[in-house]
């Protein structure tokens, strides 16, 4: 999903992303703002993912939500 897209549906995908991954806290939500690189990081630093790995998650995550 490009980012501008998902910084744009951001709200409405919040609930979806704490679905998705669920040691990411309200405040982690805040903090991510719609941002991919901060959501890469977020999952990085709550899952103990490589970069790569997260980057994949995100990837894999957002293929589902594209419309």
């Amino acid at each position: 999903m490009d980012n501008n897209v998902f910084k744009g549906k951001w709200k409405q995908l919040k609930g979806e992303t704490q679905k998705q991954w669920g040691k990411l806290t309200n405040d982690d939500l805040d903090v991510i703002d719609g941002e991919r690189e901060k959501l890469v990081g977020k999952l990085q630093e709550r899952y103990g993912f490589a970069k790569d790995r997260a980057e994949k998650e995100y990837d894999d995550w957002s293929a589902t939500h594209r419309n």
